[in-house]
């Protein structure tokens, strides 16, 4: 009988565990949770807060009874203490309890997620233990932030990425006025370049939002009575009743510290099967398996590994790990870190490589920029589409692309770049592809074709 040990419990760890049950039903699989909840959504934290969530317990896509019916050995609210990969146990204590057990295993997947960072900020500690500091991770905090909102005035938003963006233009809907921190100088700077980065400041700023970009927070100073807080930057301070601090996030693997190989920043280097390498060894184990945020991934615009915690790779990670877990049989397709936000009535996405991503990483790529109506103009309504994309100019192959229109559908435009970024297409390819026509939802050459020609035209 094959024993299997799932560490964690979150996207990743949920699959793996539904997806190693279904085609190993016969197999004993335990799956250790610290929390007493699994699979939550924490992307809808920022909707929740703007009443846009029907019911949060919809928020959670599984849960520990439905891992249990197809066989799972569940232990929530259980804090794994120890595992040697090498010699295959785990030891765990029950949270409730206190009791410690050891476990063996044949298999171990290592989906232990990922926590928020903690910059070393002035106050800091004592904050997040007063509560006048939140994080925006897990369901907890939600439930936090979601009961906060209903009486706060004033919130301070640390981190302008995605998480921290949602969260100031809700808390703006709701009638609490945010003030979002950066230390880049724009907001949503790692995602998009100019023009969409302007467009979005100024969408902050016509809601009300107060943006304090290319600053840093030097401390949080409490008041004397708990009740508020003030959040010290580098260009000045500001006094709200909390702060939520979403400074990005880093790979939850100290338990394997020392045991397998990983990035500098804690990821866990994989073969393309998912399979781990043990410190010292050249070859992967078919043993251990890494999937979701404690792993690292391809990231096919540079064709390295890198560390990209997206809900969306560590789901697609875990079926690959679980289907290898005999042996390699599908390898991972990696990931252009597509992804999408809805910033007022702006519906934004991307995919690949930004140009200011490129720069940062040493390369030289091209970038061109299209607006155009999305659909002819003889309809009674359109709007138009700003378009970016991303090329290298040597090779002529398409790097990443980005959009921002009020019209939803430009979702779907970077998915169909992102998949001629898998396919290697070159900016020639793309600007031939058969793309449809219809008034009702396209100009005659849809404005990702047209794009691409004028990328054509601007390379020669």
């Amino acid at each position: 009988m094959t024993t299997a040990a799932i560490v964690g419990c979150t996207h990743a760890g949920t699959f793996a565990a539904s997806q190693l049950l279904t085609a190993h039903p016969d197999w004993t699989v335990h799956v250790f949770e610290r929390n007493d909840s699994l699979s939550f959504l924490s992307c809808g934290i920022a909707l929740w807060v703007g009443d846009h969530v029907s019911d949060p317990k919809r928020m959670f896509y599984s849960s520990p009874e439905a891992l249990s019916k197809l066989g799972a050995r569940m232990h929530m609210r259980t804090d794994v203490l120890e595992v040697n990969a090498a010699d295959k146990t785990l030891k765990a204590r029950d949270l409730e309890s206190g009791e410690v057990s050891n476990y063996t295993f044949d298999k171990l997947f290592v989906t232990t997620g990922s926590k928020p960072v903690e910059p070393p900020i002035k106050g800091l500690k004592e904050c997040l233990e007063g509560g006048q500091v939140v994080f925006a991770k897990n369901w907890g905090h939600g439930l936090e932030i979601k009961n906060r909102a209903k009486t706060a005035k004033e919130v301070a938003v640390i981190g302008a990425g995605y998480i921290g963006s949602e969260l100031a233009e809700q808390f703006s809907e709701i009638g609490v006025h945010a003030t979002l921190i950066d230390g880049l100088p724009r907001v949503l700077a790692k995602n998009f370049d100019e023009p969409i980065c302007g467009e979005v400041a100024k969408a902050f700023e016509d809601h009300g939002v107060t943006l304090a970009m290319d600053q840093f927070v030097q401390e949080f100073r409490p008041d004397a009575d708990g009740a508020g807080v003030t959040v010290v930057t580098t260009k000045g301070e500001c006094h709200v009743e909390f702060a939520i601090l979403g400074a990005g996030f880093l790979p939850r693997t100290d338990l394997f510290a020392g045991q397998l190989k990983m990035l500098k920043n804690g990821a866990i280097e994989t073969d393309e099967y998912m399979r781990a390498y043990l410190a010292g060894h050249d070859e992967p184990t078919n043993d251990v398996l890494v999937a979701g945020d404690a792993a690292c991934i391809r990231y096919n615009p540079t064709g390295t590994y890198d560390y990209i915690p997206l809900a969306t790779n560590a789901v697609r990670q875990a079926i690959v790990a679980a289907a290898n877990v005999e042996g390699p049989v599908i390898a991972s397709m990696g990931t252009q870190a597509t992804s999408a936000v809805q910033l007022f009535d702006l519906s934004l996405a991307a995919t690949g490589l930004t140009l200011g991503g490129a720069e940062a990483r040493g390369l030289k790529l091209r970038a061109t920029t299209l607006v155009q109506d999305y659909r002819p103009d003889f309809m009674l309504t359109t709007t138009p589409v700003t378009a970016t994309l991303v090329w290298d100019p040597e090779t002529r192959l398409v790097k990443g692309a980005q959009f921002l229109s009020r019209q939803p559908d430009v979702g779907q435009a970077a998915n169909a770049v992102s998949i001629a970024i898998q396919a290697g297409f070159t900016i020639d390819q793309l600007a031939g592809v058969d793309l449809l026509f219809q008034p009702n939802f396209s100009q005659p050459v849809n404005y990702i074709g047209a794009l691409a020609m004028q990328a054509v035209a601007e390379q020669g």
